[in-house]
Formats: structure tokens, sequence, C-alpha cells
């Protein structure tokens, strides 16, 4: 009998929803597609656009010459492209694309490689978006072997184009919304992380930064370890990779340099997260709001049942100046953007095997239509 595949996707939201270590799902997640219709106020796994995160009075205060006014989902502001923002609509796929390589991936040779393409076209008015695009979304799975381990790999590419004559310009910025859990238990606590930098942009409370500066994130010292608890430290901002280049971010972050932004471990399980990108940013939230009800068998999910790492461009970048060309993607141009997930065992705690799959799917891909 064929084992189940590593990673599950579905057409909804382009939805990551299985990353199998192991025997053990380290993402939140719902047995079916409609599940994720009637219940996923959180974003489980959701492909997030046209804009991640929050936008100031839900407000594009200057683009094409105008304003644009959006709906306002979270208090005043805009968040994750509105009530029906991308992980909420039905995207064309999975399309197998063939084998495909992580581009800048260190370590051994990647194994499989299996590709599966999702499509979406976004029309003009979208959500209060300006401009018809069209998004792809490329997810790449496979094995790097090192040391006797097995680490399971996802690369996540994302590409933008404006394809309508509406307007000259538009604003894109997009992340996925894994929430992430190692423990194999309720909870989070225990996981040790790691970030990448302690800068971040200080907000309001609303969760819109407060100035064009970063500062420096209180309790948080980069690339050590902090344990997360039952409650503390309560984390929901956006952290910055290097400071210096806020000004200078290419709309096209594909060819930038992978950079390893946060690392996660759980000594219970043994099961360690890393997570890579060619993106400025990442909001690392620790679950404070997660609540879903118990659903047809699957237990309730609460605060800190999971965290998450969302790299991206800077938050309601489009309404500062400084900043407004890391979003802001014109006629001709191409948005890109690149996400990697390794996850794996550490040897004490590793089994290894080799599965077998149906000869009608990837080694390591399935997809799931309920």
């Amino acid at each position: 009998m064929a084992q189940q595949a590593p990673f599950q996707f579905l057409p909804l939201g382009a939805i990551i929803q299985s990353f199998l270590v192991g025997k053990t799902n380290i993402v939140q997640s719902f047995p079916k597609q409609s599940l994720y219709v009637s219940h996923n106020a959180p974003f489980f796994g959701e492909t997030i656009g046209r804009v991640a995160n929050r936008l100031s009075n839900a407000k594009i205060s200057s683009l094409n010459g105008r304003s644009y006014q959006l709906v306002a989902n979270n208090g005043v502001n805009a968040l994750h492209g509105g009530p029906v923002g991308w992980g909420k609509k039905v995207w064309d796929g999975p399309t197998p694309i063939g084998i495909r390589t992580v581009e800048g991936l260190q370590g051994a040779r990647l194994e499989g490689g299996e590709s599966v393409e999702f499509k979406l076209r976004s029309e003009d008015g979208d959500e209060g978006y300006p401009g018809t695009v069209d998004v792809s979304v490329i997810y790449t799975a496979g094995t790097q072997r090192e040391g006797g381990k097995e680490v399971r790999v996802l690369g996540i590419e994302y590409e933008v184009k404006l394809v309508g004559d509406e307007v000259e310009e538009t604003v894109i910025n997009v992340t996925n919304h894994s929430y992430f859990n190692l423990t194999g238990k309720d909870t989070i606590e225990g996981t040790e992380v790691t970030l990448c930098s302690s800068h971040y942009l200080p907000v309001d409370e609303g969760g819109i930064p407060t100035s064009s500066s970063t500062g420096t994130y209180s309790g948080v010292t980069a690339n050590q370890i902090f344990t997360l608890g039952p409650v503390e430290p309560d984390i929901d901002d956006c952290f910055v990779v290097d400071p210096s280049k806020a000004s200078s971010i290419p709309i096209d972050t594909r060819q930038e340099p992978l950079h390893k932004v946060v690392t996660a471990y759980h000594p219970d399980t043994k099961i360690h997260l890393e997570v890579l990108t060619t993106e400025p940013a990442f909001q690392f939230y620790t679950g404070k709001y997660i609540e879903v009800p118990e659903v047809e068998g699957v237990k309730a999910r609460g605060p800190r049942s999971g965290f998450c790492v969302e790299p991206s461009r800077y938050v309601n970048a489009v309404n500062v100046p400084e900043w407004r060309g890391q979003v802001v993607l014109k006629r001709g141009e191409v948005y890109g953007s690149r996400i990697v997930y390794r996850g794996y065992k550490s040897l004490s705690g590793l089994m290894l095997s080799r599965f077998t799959f149906p000869l009608t799917l990837p080694r390591h891909i399935q997809f799931l239509i309920f």
C-alpha cells in the first residue's frame, strides 16, 4: 500500500495542507477543502495576496495618480488582501510541470524536485485593488540526505504580472501563511527558535509601522536561541533582514541569495524547521489569536497552536515613500519571490524509510480535492 506523500496541496488558496516530517504533519490543517471554507479564519496554509499583512486605514494613498479605498477587515486596516483575498479563492491547478531544482539551496543534492503550478487571474477591482494580474505559485518538493538524515525540502516560487490595460501600476506583496507546530501536541510550548535579525518595524496598536525607521526588538538577539513558553514571548512583528537595503529591494527578488531567516527545533520530537527566503523581511507570529473549534473529529485549535513565518516585503510599504518601490508593480515588470522550507529529525530521533507512491503521482507530492 502506498504511503502518504510528504506534501499535499489544495486548489483553494493554493494551500499547503500537509508537510510531513516522519509521521508528523508540522503544519496546521483541515482534512478536506470544504472545512477551510467554513473554518479557516486564521489563514492556515494560504497563499496571501494581493497584499500580505496590513495596509493603513484600508487605503492605497497614491497609485496611478489617485487613491484607492479597500475593504477594512482588521479594525480600520486591510489585512491579507481583504475578506476574500487570494487565500480564499480557488486556483487553477495543480498542474505538474516536471522536475526543477531549488536555486541557491546549500548542502546535499536535491533528490526528487517534482514540481506543480497553481495559477490565478485577479481581475481589476478585486477586493478594491487596481489592475488585472496573473499570479503563479510553483511548489518544488524533494529530499536532501545529509549525514544520514533525510531533509524534506519544499521550494515556493511566486510570480505576478500586470496583464490588464486598466492601469499602469498596481501593488503586490505575496507570502504563505502556514502555521508550524513541531511538538506533536496542542501548542508550540518548548519550541526553540532563532531569528536571523533583531531589527523590526515598530508598529501602532493596529499593526502599522509608526515610521520608516527600524528598531531593535527587546528579548530577541540575532541568531541566538529563545524558547516559546505557554504565553510568552508573544510576538506578531515584522523583522527586517538588512535595514540598509530598504530603498533598493527589487520588485523581483528571485535572483537574490537565499537567506536563512528562522530556525526552530523541539527537543521532544527532535523535529527541526528552517525557513529560507529571498525576501527582505518576515512576519513572525506566535499564534495568540488562533481560535478554531473542534470540527469533524479534528481537535480544536487555540492560541499558540502554531507559529507563522511570513517572508514578504515591508508592512504598509505602498504608503511609505522610502519603501513603496518594494511593492509597486508596473506594466512590463514581473514581481517575483522565493521561500524554502527544510524539515527534518535529529539523528537520535530519526527513522529513515523509503516510500513507494502511486505511479500516477510524483514521489513527494499529492493533490487532494474535496
